[in-house]
């Protein structure tokens, strides 16, 4: 009997759990999960602390008893510590402290990403018992909840502004906090370009919150009125004191188990793996936020996404028992929702194609998300990036009203550039029509339309 262990419990490892048992039933499934909630979803967090989805045990994509039922046998709050790989075995930590080799056919290591707090002094003297707080696990987000029960904090101030901070904006505000939301950059979402960033910042900014770009923070410390937030922003030295303190400027890979072992590291410092996510040490895979990402139009690249860790552990155990899957490959799409506004994007941005070789042109435009005739049409904007020597679609980026169906939109925008097509090749999509939900020619096709005519435009005049 095949013994394959699998390291972490969220997307990356218990999809590779799940498809070994799936493709090979008679293999020996064990799953080293650090703490005691595998298979929750991060991404769902925000959502628990708007009261939208409760109680927190609803985030269990599965539940204990559903993986156990899969065949997995569960190691709860046991920590991978080291790897032996020649003699292809795995040292734990137990939930009793003591030290325990667990041997393997096959290593599959999913240990994600651990937030990042490079550059801010005092965050590793202050923590949730401070009021100070991450948000990255269901502890972070037991701890957070019980500064909100106990200390009933009136105020809060975000460090961060991409897809978790908004998130979290939103969610302290439906429990009735002052938020201040500070962002290094010169806007909101530095995922999308300022033009639709502004368009985010401005949906926050009518909901209560206050929104401070171009503000580094470099310090935060407890003071008799709270917990003072220092940096700098275009006046000079900016200080606010509020009573929480939420911390997201993003993550870093945790690489240390691999590293250690003697894995190579990429793009990001984080776990080189190849297509079929094999790291490079003898039966050892790895997949999710802990490794590089091939992405189809840029190459080695890091992107920690939860539906890339999804389709990486995917592959991973597929390959584990036995199979010859490749990881396709992304293109990064992303969506969130702020309030009543939901931004998207997929592919690259300018500076991105210019860094790929690439000529790139951007083409804002404006499209109703239905006919107009029928009640409640609202404008979807676009910006949509292509080459103008073949043609090719290389991004696309969108921000309009929830309901407007943006995020099915950018999908369309994500399989075209999946299957490589060109801008004038959308508007040959075969896309669903009735007026109540789009036109015709779709919003997505009237974007791309923009795109062709003002380059042809721009031609007539050169």
């Amino acid at each position: 009997m095949t013994h394959l262990i699998v390291v972490g419990g969220s997307d990356a490892g218990i999809s590779a759990a799940l498809r070994a048992r799936e493709l090979a039933p008679d293999t020996d499934v064990s799953v080293v999960v650090a703490d005691e909630y595998p298979n929750y979803s991060i991404c769902g967090i925000p959502y628990y602390f708007t009261g939208e989805v409760a109680p927190w045990q609803s985030l269990a994509h599965r539940t204990v008893a559903d993986l156990e039922a899969a065949g997995l046998t569960l190691r709860p709050d046991t920590l991978a510590t080291a790897i032996d790989v020649a003699d292809q075995r795995l040292e734990v930590r137990t939930p009793e402290g003591c030290r325990e080799w667990m041997p393997y056919d096959e290593l599959v290591v999913g240990t994600g990403a651990l937030p990042s707090r490079v550059g801010i002094a005092g965050l590793d003297l202050l923590g949730p018992g401070d009021g100070v707080h991450v948000i990255h696990s269901m502890g972070d987000t037991f701890a957070l909840e019980r500064s909100l029960q106990e200390r009933h904090p009136a105020s809060v101030i975000i460090v961060g502004a991409g897809y978790v901070g908004l998130e979290m904006a939103e969610a302290f505000t439906a429990r009735g906090l002052q938020v201040t939301q500070l962002q290094r950059g010169g806007e909101v979402l530095s995922t999308l370009d300022p033009e639709l960033g502004t368009l985010v910042h401005e949906e926050l900014t009518a909901h209560g919150v206050r929104v401070r770009v171009g503000t580094t923070v470099t310090g935060v410390e407890k003071t008799p009125g709270g917990l003072t937030v220092r940096g700098a922003d275009e006046g000079g030295a900016f200080e606010q004191t509020a009573d929480l303190v939420l911390v997201v400027v993003g993550v870093r890979p945790n690489t240390e188990l691999l590293q250690r072992a003697g894995a190579g590291l990429g793009a990001g410092r984080a776990v080189v793996v190849d297509e079929h996510m094999r790291t490079g040490l003898p039966r050892i895979w790895a997949a999710g936020d802990g490794v590089i990402t091939h992405h189809r139009l840029l190459g080695e690249t890091y992107l920690p996404l939860g539906t890339t860790s999804h389709k990486q552990g995917r592959t991973a155990g597929e390959n584990a028992v036995g199979g010859n899957r490749s990881f396709a490959g992304s293109v990064g799409t992303q969506v969130v929702k702020v309030f009543d506004l939901v931004a998207a994007r997929t592919g690259v941005r300018d500076h991105e194609a210019v860094g790929v070789g690439r000529t790139p042109v951007t083409v804002a435009s404006v499209a109703d998300d239905h006919k107009a005739y029928y009640p409640g049409a609202n404008e979807i904007h676009f910006r949509i990036t292509g080459d103008p020597t073949d043609g090719r679609l290389l991004g696309a980026q969108l921000v309009g009203r929830r309901g407007s169906e943006v995020a099915k939109r950018v999908d369309t925008f994500a399989t075209a550039l999946h299957c490589g097509l060109t801008i004038d090749q959308i508007s040959d999509l075969d896309l669903a029509y009735t007026p109540p939900l789009g036109s015709p020619w779709d919003a997505v096709q009237v974007a791309a339309q923009t795109w062709s005519a003002r380059l042809g435009q721009t031609r007539a005049r050169s």
